[in-house]
């Protein structure tokens, strides 16, 4: 089932509970496909069915960053084995390749690594672990967290719902634009025809005789 189709079937405390728990999974370090959960979450919200905007904002948020911070706990506790056994428990994600991708854009990053990985699907699922695995100082994380938190999980909530808002808008005003093109495409072909009819004049049928046959035949 399409994910928005499955929300519809929920109430909003559900929807709001849906996204908190998927995103702070997500962070935490599963694989799990938190930002299509928030972006039809939000259009939901911007088709006035029940969920304030608002709400699944700080719901999102707060998924993101305590997601994170449990994530860098385990990372920081685990350490490398921890990788190793997120490598053989989801290759796709977690294979090598990634994990040396990431490691490196923390080495050279930094803190910058852990507020723009929101923005990015493979290092969203890394930063709170990896961030822990690495020892980053939990001040420093913390405070990319909360930031990189609000302006990913906020910022998506924000913007999705307001180009709904938008979009539902000009598509209401599409339909009526629409309605009178059809009405006015629909007149001018009925004068048209009309004229044309005018010009060839009416159309006269004539019953065909039977030519006469000779007497002798």
């Amino acid at each position: 089932m399409h994910v928005q189709e499955w929300l519809d079937t929920v109430p909003a405390v559900a929807v709001y509970a849906v996204v908190g728990l998927v995103i702070g999974l997500e962070s935490l370090g599963i694989p799990l496909p938190g930002e299509i959960i928030l972006v039809s979450a939000a259009l939901m919200s911007s088709q006035h069915m029940g969920i304030n905007p608002v709400v699944l904002g700080a719901c999102a948020i707060a998924g993101a960053v305590i997601g994170d911070s449990i994530g860098y706990a385990i990372g920081r506790r685990g350490g490398r084995p921890l990788l190793a056994w997120l490598g053989r428990r989801f290759p796709r994600h977690f294979s090598e390749g990634h994990v040396a991708t990431a490691e490196r854009s923390f080495e050279k990053w930094g803190m910058w690594a852990v507020f723009f990985g929101r923005f990015v699907a493979l290092l969203r699922i890394f930063a709170g672990p990896l961030a822990g695995v690495l020892r980053m100082p939990y001040w420093k994380f913390l405070i990319a967290n909360v930031l990189g938190g609000i302006c990913w999980a906020g910022g998506t909530t924000a913007v999705i719902y307001y180009v709904g808002v938008v979009a539902e808008s000009w598509l209401k005003k599409f339909s009526w634009l629409g309605l009178v093109a059809a009405v006015v495409i629909g007149l001018g072909s009925m004068l048209v025809l009309k004229r044309k009819a005018r010009k060839a004049g009416p159309v006269r049928l004539e019953a065909e005789e039977p030519e006469p046959v000779p007497a002798g035949e």
